[in-house]
Parts: C-alpha cells; sequence; structure tokens
C-alpha cells in the first residue's frame, strides 16, 4: 500500500546513534522535539513512541477522567475514540462532512449545547447503553484530520471557547497540512501527529505532541517517562505514568525526515495529482474533496468512493486478483464488534460515516510512487468497473 521515503542520510544517522551509548533520552530526542517546534511554531514538542501514545496523554493533560465525555468523530482509525476509553470516559459522536469526511462542526455545535442543557436533550446524543445515571461532564473535543486533510476548526474552536472545553487536535494523518494558512496541529491545546512508516513522514513507529502549554507540557514528559518530574530520581515517580519514550535511532530518523518533509509532502502531492487526472476520466469514482479552507493538503493516503450501484467490496477484490493492494478507509468506529457490544451502536446511527465506510477504497500510495505505478493501478481500476458495469 505504501513505501516509506529513505534516503542514505537517515540510514547514516540511525547507524550514527548505534556507535554512541545513548539509545534512549538522548540528544537525538531533544534535537527531533526542537525541530519540531521549529516546523510547527508551537512552544514545545514531546515526542512519543506512537501517536496513540501522544493521544492518550493529551487525554490525561486534558483532565478528562472515569464517565466524563468527549466530542468526537466515529470516521478515523480507531485509537482516537480509544485514548478516550483508556481513561474510562465515554465518546460522543457525531456524524461527519460528506465531502471531507471530517468532523461536521455544526453537529459538534448542536451536541455541546445539548450536552449542557442535560436532559433528553443530552441523552439523544449518548450511546444506548454504557452511560449510568445523569449524563456526567462534557470536558473536550477531539476532531480527526482525515487523511491529511484539517478539520474546519474555526467554528469548533467558537464552540471550546463557549462551553470551556479542551481541543484535541488528532493530526496523526495531517502533518505539514494548512488550515487558512495555519499549521494543522496546532488550532487547538494539545495537537498529535504520528509517524509510522506509511505516513508522509516515519520515525519507524513514533509520534510527537505540540503545545503551547507549559504545565501540560511538563506533565506529559513526566507522564511518558514513568511518571518522572523534573528533580525526580530514577526510582522516584511523582506520577502514574507510561513506558512511552521515543528512542534515539527513531528520533534521529526522525531529523532527517523531517528536515526533508517539504520536499516529500510536494512529491506525494505529484503523485496525487497523477491519479486525480487519471481516474477524472473513469466514470463512477470519486477522487478526493478539498476544502476551500485547506491551504495545504498533507496527502496521507489516496482514498476514492464509488458512486451507488458499484460495489465497492468486489472491485476491491478484483483489484487484489490482479496484484493492486488496496483497503476499504474507514470501518466506522461505532460499528467495530466491541463498541456494538459495549454501548449497543446500530448500523444507521451515523448515516454519513456509514456511507463514507462502504463506498472509499484506498488505493497503492506513497511519494516514491512513480507515474507508471500510478497508470497501472488506474488502467486495472477501469478494466475492472467495465467488467462490473
Amino acid at each position: 500500500m505504501s513505501s516509506p521515503d529513505l534516503t542514505d542520510a537517515e540510514r547514516e544517522a540511525v547507524i550514527n546513534v548505534l556507535h554512541t551509548p545513548s539509545l534512549s533520552m538522548g540528544p537525538q530526542i531533544q534535537a527531533f522535539e526542537q525541530a519540531v517546534c521549529h516546523y510547527t511554531g508551537a512552544k514545545h514538542a514531546i515526542g512519543v513512541n506512537a501517536g496513540t501514545s501522544g493521544l492518550h496523554l493529551c487525554i490525561r493533560a486534558a483532565g478528562v477522567g472515569p464517565g466524563d465525555l468527549v466530542i468526537t468523530t466515529p470516521f478515523s482509525f480507531v485509537a482516537s475514540t480509544n485514548v478516550i476509553l483508556f481513561e474510562q470516559a465515554i465518546p460522543v459522536f457525531v456524524d461527519v462532512d460528506p465531502l471531507t469526511g471530517n468532523i461536521d462542526p455544526d453537529q459538534v455545535r448542536a451536541a455541546a449545547e445539548d450536552l449542557a442543557r442535560g436532559g433528553n436533550h443530552a441523552r439523544k446524543w449518548l450511546p444506548r447503553s454504557g452511560v449510568d445515571g445523569q449524563p456526567p461532564r462534557l470536558r473536550a473535543i477531539l476532531p480527526v484530520d482525515v487523511f491529511g486533510q484539517p478539520v474546519d476548526m474555526d467554528p469548533i474552536r467558537d464552540v471550546a471557547r463557549t462551553h470551556g472545553l479542551k481541543i484535541i487536535e488528532d493530526s496523526c494523518e495531517a502533518i505539514g497540512g494548512r488550515y487558512k494558512d495555519t499549521p494543522a496541529g496546532t488550532l487547538g491545546d494539545f495537537g498529535v501527529f504520528a509517524f509510522y512508516p506509511n505516513k508522509q513522514m516515519t520515525t519507524g513507529e513514533g509520534g510527537v505532541i505540540v503545545t503551547n502549554h507549559d504545565e501540560a507540557a511538563d506533565f506529559m514528559r513526566a507522564l511518558r517517562n514513568q511518571g518522572r518530574s523534573p528533580g525526580d530520581t530514577w526510582l522516584q515517580h511523582t506520577h502514574l505514568g507510561y513506558n512511552y519514550r521515543l528512542d534515539e535511532m527513531s528520533a534521529a530518523l526522525g531529523c532527517v525526515q523531517i528536515s526533508r518533509l517539504d520536499e516529500m509532502l510536494a512529491r506525494r502531492e505529484q503523485v496525487a495529482e497523477w491519479y486525480r487526472d487519471r481516474l477524472d476520466e473513469i466514470p463512477g469514482v470519486q477522487t478526493p474533496y478539498i476544502s476551500p479552507h485547506t491551504t495545504r493538503m498533507s496527502w496521507f493516503v489516496y482514498v476514492v468512493r464509488f458512486e451507488e450501484g458499484i460495489e465497492r467490496d468486489a472491485v476491491s477484490q478484483a483489484l487484489k486478483a490482479r496484484g493492486i493492494p488496496n483497503r476499504p478507509y474507514f470501518i466506522p468506529i461505532h460499528l467495530q464488534p466491541y463498541m456494538v457490544e459495549r454501548f449497543g451502536y446500530r448500523e444507521g446511527d451515523f448515516p454519513v460515516t456509514e456511507d463514507l465506510g462502504r463506498r472509499g477504497l484506498a488505493l497503492p500510495f506513497s511519494g516514491v510512487m512513480p507515474e507508471e505505478h500510478v497508470e497501472q493501478v488506474c488502467r486495472a481500476l477501469q478494466e475492472v468497473l467495465n467488467r462490473e458495469s
């Protein structure tokens, strides 16, 4: 589905670390965090071992606890909801924009207002089961920049200000993206980027939190390192923490990758343009929509949608038979088995999310993909659709 964009500079940086005695919490993580701050304009960057870990620390820093409510999206990778559940809080799903797949700001506002009013107004936003007694307190909003496109954040920020909520911006798929010329990940109280090998840049595994909040940054640095605060000795732990550290080899890889990020994003944009030009010629295939608010798309995956009447799963299998890997994006979170069992969700609860989940298919995509491979994928897709029609 994807290949990382690596050069000899990355390989040399990792090997150089292996010639030192510092393999964790050394100079490379500090250099990487400084580079992230420089790139995003954020005051603080906290390197962690995964985007999921970063989101979890943000949930803790936002003060979200057992029974609290967090407004979020069911159209995402499961990690954005799992981190809420880790703290025994309750996700409040709202549906998404049918064009971008990002959380619908109007529904965020409506949910926040109704939850503040309480009673039956609040209950209509809550799951059928898993919430006992009176609706608990709404604490935060966790929007997700789906497929590298920033969420329409201005109205969400208005909601957060009105109701005193924290914003945790899941930009794990959107480093380098810009909303109204502001970097994705810097529009809320906290932002998180992730660096799995299929991402725009990679550290192998890893992620980073960005924030301008001094106390929260210190708290999250302590939590990632087994809860050790400044002044603690090796076996002293001020907080209940985690081993969420990013190792020195990964940080060294990240230092080189972020220095090349704009170049790599430009290459991914070129591959996306090749896809768009070719796919626009194929009836029944919808290419990704770019919102006017998006001043820079950070291409993560390339997801097409099929018009009604085209069986996405049949197309998927036919492409695989031709040697073309592909993947549905996303299976709605509320329909995952553990969510159905715990909260009683059903098909039809979030119709836009479910429609996008049924019609979306991710095609092979990376910044190192040559034009002839794009042509091969598109030709195979056209042949499959011609046979299906």
